[in-house]
């Protein structure tokens, strides 16, 4: 009884479906048929030309799985999916990368870097260019004879040797319950994470940063560098009071140890 009104559903519905679609459906189920047909007992094996037919057609008809039985349409789908990445993936399999460099090619390179130490990569890339070598720059400094010179000082070793000379400053806003904003600023020691100065206002300027300066280090105990980010507040009036104010002091750009300290704030004010 069910399937005869599933049926007459069918038959009711079938002048609304486009022509096309009605083919695709008498597709799949004749050669659900022929499947079928081809192995009476057991189960139902099919081969590889099947399943690229049922992927085929449910690529331009989708309802078609609407009127699969032999398999369930998640496993056609899976099927459509494992296609899709075997497809991608001989679409992107490498295909032999870049030709190699010609001997005397690297053995000029090694010669240029060893008779000029003086040149990087840029300058002997430019020089070859100008001979007529095509070759990448990144190749040059690849096949260049590294220097065995004594290494020079990084930033982490220029901290830890000037660390109680050091010492950061960094702004970082604090929402109020009103919903306006207020700008902390803050100066904090590098060897021993002192916070030295701590200041808010509604309206930074550069004129205030630089009295924020002079305050935080009235006599001679300014240290003799000073740590800050590319923030735009940091006027030339800062500058003449960092370079200027007090003698032997000067600036860097870096991540500082105080905006470490403001998402510290940030993190425990509730506000």
């Amino acid at each position: 009884m069910i399937g005869l009104f599933c049926f007459a559903l069918a038959v009711l519905a079938s002048p609304f479906r486009s022509k096309l679609r009605l083919e695709a459906e008498n597709a799949v189920l004749r050669h659900q048929l022929i499947v079928l047909r081809r192995r009476p007992r057991g189960r139902v094996r099919l081969t590889n030309h099947d399943r690229w037919f049922f992927i085929q057609l449910y690529r331009w008809f989708p309802a078609i799985l609407q009127v699969l039985t032999i398999i369930r349409p998640e496993t056609l789908v899976r099927w459509h999916r494992a296609g899709f990445r075997c497809y991608w993936r001989w679409k992107s399999r490498p295909r032999g990368g870049r030709p190699q460099i010609e001997t005397e090619l690297r053995v000029l390179i090694r010669r240029m870097s060893v008779e000029n130490p003086l040149w990087g990569a840029p300058r002997i890339h430019g020089e070859l260019l100008k001979l007529g070598f095509q070759v990448a720059e990144s190749s040059v400094a690849r096949y260049m004879v590294k220097g065995r010179g004594r290494p020079s000082h990084g930033w982490r070793i220029f901290l830890h040797n000037h660390a109680p000379d050091i010492a950061a400053m960094d702004l970082f806003v604090v929402p109020t319950i009103g919903f306006k904003l207020l700008y902390a600023f803050v100066i904090v020691r590098l060897d021993r994470r002192d916070l030295v100065w701590i200041n808010v206002t509604a309206h930074p300027t550069a004129e205030w940063v630089a009295r924020q300066l002079t305050e935080a280090f009235p006599w001679n105990e300014a240290p003799r560098y000073m740590i800050r980010d590319r923030d735009c507040i940091y006027g030339a009036v800062v500058t003449r009071r960092l370079c200027h104010g007090y003698p032997g002091q000067a600036h860097c750009t870096c991540l500082t140890l105080a905006e470490w300290l403001c998402r510290t704030a940030d993190r425990i004010d509730p506000a």
